[in-house]
């Protein structure tokens, strides 16, 4: 008998196919219900993501590592990719003193809120690992990076006992509308959040974090893929709800329909 292998992707990738050809078998019969913001679309939306949060925590648990590399896996520079040039004017007047203005935000259910500069940061316990950066396009690159556990800052605020999700406020507007400027926004849980190699990198292959990369700060959560390492953060806000940012989906493209726990 052929030895069956079946990798975590695969699984996920069965389970949502055969849950949708079971409820599309009548597609004529939902084919309004699933068009535009309806809450049977919102539903099955939610339906869909909590399963595969569950099915990928149970898989892999809240501390498994993802995979790290060496030096020589290191060849190219780190791609990047979205914004790589932001013209805010509150970005632009930070980057332009070398960030010597800047100051990490961190609120909301915390004892302690903090105003932190990248020096600052910068003098805290560090972590350095080589990773592979997987993007929802299709394309990976390896890089080195290096930071403060964000676990750390989190101790430092004393997150308090009601808190369940870190949202990640940047400075780059994303888009710019007759509503308004949307600025990027992120966000994870506190698993995620303490996981030893989600850090607020500020350091990219043993120099500085580049602007095109996310300077002064980003963050990498290792497990997920790239668009929830938000980059340019300005704030940490810690909360119990994510209803109240955004369209309530808990980062700018998953507003847009993508996936709230991007899990590889």
């Amino acid at each position: 008998m052929s030895k069956i292998v079946m990798n975590r992707r695969k699984l996920l990738t069965i389970g949502s196919v055969a849950g949708s050809s079971a409820l599309l078998s009548g597609c004529d019969a939902f084919d309004g219900m699933l068009k535009g913001n309806s809450p049977v679309r919102n539903f099955m939306e939610s339906t869909a993501n909590g399963l595969s949060f569950r099915v990928q925590r149970l898989l892999i648990g809240g501390h498994a590592l993802a995979q790290e590399f060496t030096e020589a896996d290191i060849r190219q520079p780190m791609r990047p990719n979205g914004i790589t040039q932001p013209e805010d004017d509150t970005y632009k007047a930070l980057s332009g003193s070398n960030f010597a203005d800047y100051r990490l935000q961190v609120s909301g259910l915390v004892q302690k809120p903090l105003a932190l500069s990248l020096t600052e940061l910068m003098a805290m316990p560090s972590r350095t690992q080589i990773t592979r950066h997987d993007c929802v396009e299709g394309w990976s690159c390896i890089a080195k990076w290096t930071g403060v556990p964000l676990s750390h800052v989190l101790d430092l605020a004393v997150v308090k006992s009601d808190a369940r999700y870190i949202v990640f406020h940047c400075l780059d507007t994303i888009e710019r509308s007759l509503s308004g400027e949307v600025k990027y926004y992120e966000s994870i849980d506190l698993v995620d959040a303490r996981h030893p190699q989600t850090i607020l990198a500020y350091g990219m292959n043993d120099e500085r974090l580049p602007v095109a990369n996310g300077a002064p700060l980003r963050v990498r959560v290792e497990r997920q893929l790239g668009y929830k390492m938000a980059k340019y953060i300005r704030a940490i806000e810690i909360v119990n709800d994510l209803s109240q940012f955004g369209a309530g989906k808990g980062g700018y493209w998953e507003d847009r329909g993508y996936e709230w726990y991007a899990g590889i």
